[in-house]
């Protein structure tokens, strides 16, 4: 049976992974894998103060396709994924997304390739701000 991605989205608005987890549930699964992408204070080795999310106007349907992609795995019961863009502090979190399965190595497996497929496909350019001034931008796919 192939689902319905629940929610596949690029907002403004903070994250939570927590209610992707509830989108997620099923009776049918065994294990709900989640993951948090957190805005953090360093990149190679630089602290950073900031970051900012630009999407492309086609960012909304390109994380729509990814989700339904996922969902129709076999072995996948739900699936909840979504990106921020805007201005984040530390500690945002920029990336929310969650999966259901019948088995935890099947979550687990579909998260971490659901998280790597958001950042390989995304059209989302990230800008950060050092505390020195600077400011880098960092090249979507």
């Amino acid at each position: 049976m192939t689902a319905a991605p629940l929610i596949a989205q690029v907002v403004d608005a903070p994250l939570s992974v927590a209610e992707h987890e509830d989108a997620v549930a099923d009776k049918r699964a065994g294990a709900v894998v989640s993951f948090c992408g957190v805005v953090r204070d360093h990149d190679g080795g630089r602290s950073v103060t900031e970051l900012e999310y630009v999407g492309h106007p086609t960012a909304a349907d390109v994380i729509a396709e990814i989700a339904a992609e996922f969902a129709a795995r076999d072995d996948v019961h739900a699936v909840a994924v979504s990106h921020r863009i805007g201005l984040l502090a530390i500690g945002d979190v920029a990336l929310a997304c969650a999966v259901s399965a019948s088995h935890r190595g099947q979550a687990f497996a579909a998260c971490a390739d659901l998280v790597d497929e958001v950042k390989k496909r995304l059209p989302i350019w990230k800008r950060q701000v050092f505390t020195d001034g600077e400011e880098e931008w960092v090249a979507c796919p």
